[in-house]
């Protein structure tokens, strides 16, 4: 990503409907794990611009968010949206001392670090900073078939299924406690926009997290009304979605640790 790619980044994750939306899923599958009245360490793995450190402060009570990543234009982001607390390292290799957090986030992360095994190595360092008992919340990008100029744009390495996604961590060390996709209702709209009007130039090309053309405004509020009904939906025990432009899981890091 370019600088200027930053700088629409930080400018659209307030309101633009994906992440206002996904904030409430992934609020909807947390809390069920994590009450709002505990003092927490909390990592966000791949901060970039910084938009979800001050959304997980209630999280952390009376403790800290502490967000890391590699890019110097994106720190710089988080730094004028007033986050003091920051990094300057790889996912893959995190400076921070072992069990050290009580939860870990890792937002569209995986998805975008290259080599072969590098995902394998980011998430054995979440589980390692981790303590025992402490619970990582995990979302990638779902389906390589869905590759697309989109995923060029935002320099996506791979795409994931639900189930390597749990097996990648389950491998690391991790119970998964809760898994599913989300981003469901609009599965197929972004199917046929990447997979072929893309391709038949009959929209642009690029990343699709730009804001919506001024006579198309009022689809923010439509697309996130379905995210926020996802949400609902996955505040029930067990509940799931089977299918989704996301996948998601939280998982926890076993008070026997077998991996030391």
């Amino acid at each position: 990503m370019q600088k200027e790619d930053y700088e629409s980044l930080a400018a659209l994750e307030a309101n633009l409907w994906w992440f206002a939306g996904m904030r409430e899923v992934t609020a909807a599958l947390l809390d069920p794990f994590l009450s709002h009245y505990a003092d927490r360490r909390i990592l966000d793995a791949g901060c970039g611009t910084g938009g979800n450190l001050n959304w997980l402060s209630p999280y952390a009570g009376q403790g800290e968010v502490i967000g890391v990543d590699l890019v110097t234009d994106a720190l710089h982001f988080c730094i004028k949206q007033g986050s003091q607390n920051l990094a300057q390292a790889s996912v893959s290799h995190l400076p921070f001392l072992d069990s050290s957090f009580d939860l870990v986030t890792s937002f569209d992360v995986l998805v975008q670090l290259p080599g072969q095994g590098s995902d394998v190595t980011a998430i054995r360092e979440m589980y390692r900073v981790l303590r025992p008992g402490g619970h990582v919340f995990v979302r990638v990008a779902a389906y390589d078939w869905m590759r697309s100029s989109h995923d060029e744009a935002l320099a996506t390495q791979h795409r994931y299924s639900l189930r390597e996604l749990k097996q990648k961590l389950e491998q690391a060390g991790f119970r998964v406690r809760r898994s599913t996709y989300a981003n469901t209702a609009l599965l197929p709209l972004a199917g046929l926009n990447r997979l072929v009007l893309k391709r038949l130039g009959l929209t642009s090309k690029g990343s699709d997290v730009k804001p919506l053309p001024s006579p198309f405004q009022w689809l923010n509020g439509l697309f996130k009304s379905a995210l926020t009904s996802e949400a609902r939906w996955l505040k029930r025990s067990g509940a799931n979605l089977p299918a989704g432009l996301s996948a998601i899981c939280v998982a926890e890091k076993p008070l026997e640790d077998s991996h030391v």
